[in-house]
């Protein structure tokens, strides 16, 4: 290693505990094959004093998907052998159920299981089982998209997949990564940890901030392929290096989970086989982040460099951005490139999409705008005064109309402007709300002394009653700052409508669950 680099990387590195304060972490960078960074610091339970160490079990998350279809590929050569079983465990849809592939590169149009449990009622720290998965997955009656249309992010693709695989073989999921994965690798401490409750050496994760202090996050969920895995940083470090000792050979493992893959009309997906693939600093990247309430994580490989970096906190900050400013000073790039934008002031207002129901919000931000439709704020360079884009997303105004391209989803959509006027009859909207789709599950509204508030319930139980926002005419937004999952599912859209004799029908949906119909009870 060149003293400039070693000089970047103890730089960058030595940074990552002032701008990421929290209880603990680690991180490493490994090079043509070479460990260059092994560092961890903190606490891997602060209230214990344990110390954080390279060999701390932490709890990856949706980095698993990738070591799923890791399973996947070694026991099957061809996943369309496991179409009929992905179709025999979806008992209610109706209409034709995605295939094995589908699942692997998350397009298969189901809507993600976590969201939905949200409709149910799902207490947020609340038990999450098999069972209970099992239930919200068994009531699919209906698709977001036809499948290999579009892309979107769904944690039960891999479930469905790790279950699918268990029944195929016999053999519980831990063992089969055992034996496909971690013992090839030489992943030794890595297992399947799937309740999410405690780690077995007692690393714990961490909500909260520096300001109102960190406290153990409390999770009930148990997962498996979606989001299961324990690992160490050195058991990463040991995939990192198997990636790199195996890249000549076609029929690597790493290889063929980063195989081109496309939508079914031929363009090139930006997501498949757990991975994500996209360009960073110029260079083609694969990578995957992993997320719990007091975890996050990120690692990313650039195969023409032969460089990988891994970013694991036990605490809640953007583990994604410190991977990418590790990467940065490992190229001797800048982390931020220089912006010279004009603000698309045409752009601004709030808007609802016609395809599915969601409202997206243009608004002001430094250098550009903000739009806020998924689960976080997207921050958008202005072209023009009537354009703005980020790598992810372009945003044109075409007459009354802005049409809004996502070519990593392979669709487009175009967003209405709403009626933001005064003048809203909110008491109109009191009521009970059912939804077929759901099993009757509910959305109820009600005003509190004047103030408009929502709650979802369902065979889970009964979620929060939270304070409705407005947006428009007959379009609230009902907030999630928390939910099972990591993170919400980002705010539910609630789009009333009106009839001749009233308000009885509502769209409820979110980027993960979509154009969900809930009727008046």
């Amino acid at each position: 290693m060149s003293d400039s680099l070693s000089a970047r990387l103890e730089a960058a590195v030595s940074a990552l505990p002032v701008r990421y304060p929290g209880p603990g972490g680690a991180v490493a960078v490994v090079k043509d094959g070479e460990v260059l960074v092994r560092h961890t610091w903190g606490y891997a339970n602060a209230e214990r004093r344990l110390p954080f160490t390279p060999s701390s079990l932490f709890r990856m998350c949706s980095i698993t998907k990738q070591f799923t279809c890791g399973v996947l590929l070694d026991l099957f050569q061809d996943p369309a052998e496991l179409d009929g079983d992905v179709d025999d465990r979806l008992p209610q849809l109706d209409e034709p159920a995605p295939g094995a592939l589908h699942l692997a590169h998350n397009q298969s149009g189901l809507r993600d299981y976590w969201a939905v449990a949200m409709l149910h009622g799902a207490p947020v720290e609340g038990f999450f089982g098999d069972r209970e998965g099992r239930r919200v997955i068994d009531g699919t009656r209906t698709l977001q998209f036809q499948p290999g249309t579009s892309y979107s992010y769904v944690n039960q693709n891999f479930r469905l997949l790790s279950d699918i695989l268990e029944d195929r073989t016999g053999r519980n999921f831990a063992e089969l990564l055992q034996t496909s994965i971690f013992n090839p690798v030489g992943m030794e401490r890595a297992i399947l940890a799937a309740e999410t409750r405690a780690m077995p050496d007692g690393t714990v994760g961490y909500e909260g901030t520096v300001e109102s202090g960190f406290r153990p996050a409390v999770n009930n969920i148990w997962w498996t392929g979606d989001a299961g895995l324990g690992a160490s940083l050195d058991d990463m470090i040991a995939w990192e290096r198997f990636i790199d000792a195996t890249r000549d050979d076609p029929d690597g493992l790493y290889n063929r989970l980063t195989t081109p893959v496309t939508f079914r009309d031929g363009e090139a997906a930006p997501y498949g086989f757990g991975l994500q693939r996209t360009s960073l600093f110029g260079r083609d990247v694969t990578m995957h982040g992993g997320a719990l309430r007091g975890w996050r994580s990120h690692r990313l490989h650039v195969a023409s460099e032969r460089l990988s970096v891994v970013v694991m906190f036990n605490h809640m900050s953007p583990a994604q951005v410190a991977a990418g400013q590790i990467l940065a000073a490992a190229l001797g790039v800048p982390y931020e490139p220089d912006r010279t934008t004009q603000p698309p002031h045409e752009l601004y207002g709030t808007f609802i999409e016609r395809e599915t129901g969601l409202s997206a919000r243009i608004e002001p931000a430094p250098g550009g705008a903000k739009l806020r439709y998924l689960m976080v704020p997207e921050m958008l360079e202005g072209v023009s005064a009537s354009r703005a884009e980020t790598p992810s997303v372009q945003i044109v105004r075409q007459g009354d109309e802005i049409r809004m391209e996502r070519p990593g989803e392979n669709r487009v959509g175009i967003l209405t402007a709403c009626d933001e006027t005064a003048g809203e009859d909110i008491e109109a909207l009191e009521g009970v709300y059912r939804c077929e789709e759901l099993d009757e599950a509910e959305v109820t509204i009600e005003l509190a002394g004047g103030v408009v508030y929502g709650g979802f319930s369902g065979f889970l139980g009964n979620g929060r009653m939270e304070p409705l926002q407005r947006l428009a005419r007959d379009v609230w937004v009902l907030p999630c700052p928390r939910a099972l999952d990591h993170t919400a599912p980002g705010d539910w859209t609630l789009l009333f409508e009106r009839d001749s004799s009233g308000v009885n029908t509502v769209k409820v949906g979110c980027w993960l669950a979509r154009d969900l119909v809930y009727r008046r009870a």
